[in-house]
């Protein structure tokens, strides 16, 4: 601020004074206050619209890559983050196509009375009215799955058995014959063959890759409504010792199984086919909660030795096991577990190799045994005419016998 002292004269009551009035310029110190307060508006503006347009350039950018954070997602298992599934209609689209329901019938010819023929009947009461020889149709409904465009078609044994006529309906509504290549008893599985051009295929996962919580979709014909898709996720693995085939190893699932899904698929949140549906655990005969599904993994296995031999290919001694009794355990405190013979089949592999009801089996090829399901698994795993080293326990004494795998009886072929 700049001051000037001004002369300045003043008349009060005849007296003249005089004296210097200060005199403040305050313009140029307004004007650079003022100035400086436009500098920082117009620099707050300029900030906050720069900050404003990358946030909009940010957002185009977004909207344009990923849509589906706004619209929300569509199609198969597309989400944000891999969290939110809003639609499983791709997989399903991807996988129905060859998902068909099975129709298995045979046709039995119902008996004409003997009495009717008797020539004593006939004297007294006349030729009677009967009827002549009629048929009885036995039908079983069920589920399959076409695994490649050769036409084959995987699905339960128990759909198909006893049965000699076999139709394929696809969820188009067409309709074919399939003849039979192969059943396998001991795993429930059963291959059909189809003669069709420009058949659907599904695609096939990895079942050892499955894990407990994850999502999966059961496709088949329940109670013969039609194709029909029940959602769920994998409750267990490894499921043994059910009753239900020799060799188990089931996958747990809530996702809906009803009589006629049998032999249906199991499949990912991606399409992919993990799974034969196979059985369920009810009181009441429909889904409680609680399906089986045969493992696609092992399944493979299967089709491939039906298509190629007949029959699956299996290892086998000849011995019935059982779990070793608690008892016999603290007795002779063998520890690291093993398996009671409790039989042992005449002319058989371990009979041949000494071995004898009574004797515990510790290992298999160094392998140890925990449980009778475990130590079956162990030998069909083994190619027949091998020979496998046998660690016992007779007693006290600990004996090693050796023995030729011989291949497993195919029952019920």
């Amino acid at each position: 601020m700049i001051c000037n002292a001004l002369p300045c004269i003043h008349c009060k009551g005849g007296i003249i004074t005089w004296h210097v009035k200060p005199s403040f310029k305050k313009t140029a110190t307004l004007s650079y206050f003022e100035t400086r307060e436009e500098i920082q508006i117009t620099s707050s503006l300029n900030y906050i619209i720069r900050y404003v347009l990358v946030g909009l350039l940010a957002a185009g950018v977004i909207l344009i890559l990923w849509p589906e954070l706004v619209h929300g997602p569509t199609g198969s298992a597309k989400s944000a983050g891999n969290n939110y599934i809003s639609s499983y209609n791709e997989a399903v689209a991807q996988a129905a196509p060859a998902v068909v329901n099975v129709y298995a019938s045979k046709v039995f010819q119902r008996p004409v009375n003997p009495l009717f023929q008797d020539p004593l009947f006939q004297r007294f009461f006349g030729q009677p009215q009967q009827p002549g020889p009629g048929t009885r149709r036995d039908s079983n409904l069920g589920s399959g799955v076409l695994m490649n465009t050769d036409g084959y078609v995987l699905t339960n044994a128990h759909v198909i058995q006893g049965k000699d006529e076999i139709n394929i309906t696809f969820n188009n509504g067409y309709q074919t014959r399939a003849e039979v290549i192969g059943i396998d008893n001991d795993t429930d599985l059963a291959v059909l063959k189809i003669d069709l051009p420009d058949l659907p295929q599904i695609t096939v996962g990895d079942s050892d890759q499955l894990k407990v919580g994850d999502v999966v979709l059961a496709i088949g014909n329940p109670y013969d409504f039609g194709q029909t898709v029940t959602q769920g996720i994998v409750s267990a693995k490894g499921r043994k010792r059910m009753g239900i085939t020799t060799f188990e190893d089931f996958i747990q699932t809530d996702a809906d199984i009803n009589p006629g899904n049998s032999g249906g698929a199991l499949i990912t949140a991606r399409g992919e086919l993990i799974g034969i549906n196979t059985a369920i655990v009810s009181s009441s005969g429909g889904s409680e909660g609680i399906g089986l599904a045969t493992p696609i993994n092992m399944a493979l296995h299967v089709m491939e030795q039906l298509i190629s031999k007949g029959h699956v290919v299996r290892g086998w001694l000849g011995i019935e096991a059982q779990i070793l009794p608690p008892n016999l355990l603290q007795d002779s405190g063998i520890e690291g577990g093993g398996v009671l013979v409790a039989g042992v089949l005449n002319g058989g592999p371990a009979d041949l190799a000494g071995i004898m009801p009574g004797d515990v089996i510790r290992n298999i090829n160094q392998q140890n045994l925990t449980s009778p399901q475990q130590a079956i698994e162990m030998i069909s795993d083994i190619v027949p005419g091998e020979t496998v080293e046998i660690e016992l326990l007779r007693g006290w004494e600990k004996i090693i016998v050796t023995a030729r795998v011989a291949e497993r009886p195919v029952f019920g072929r």
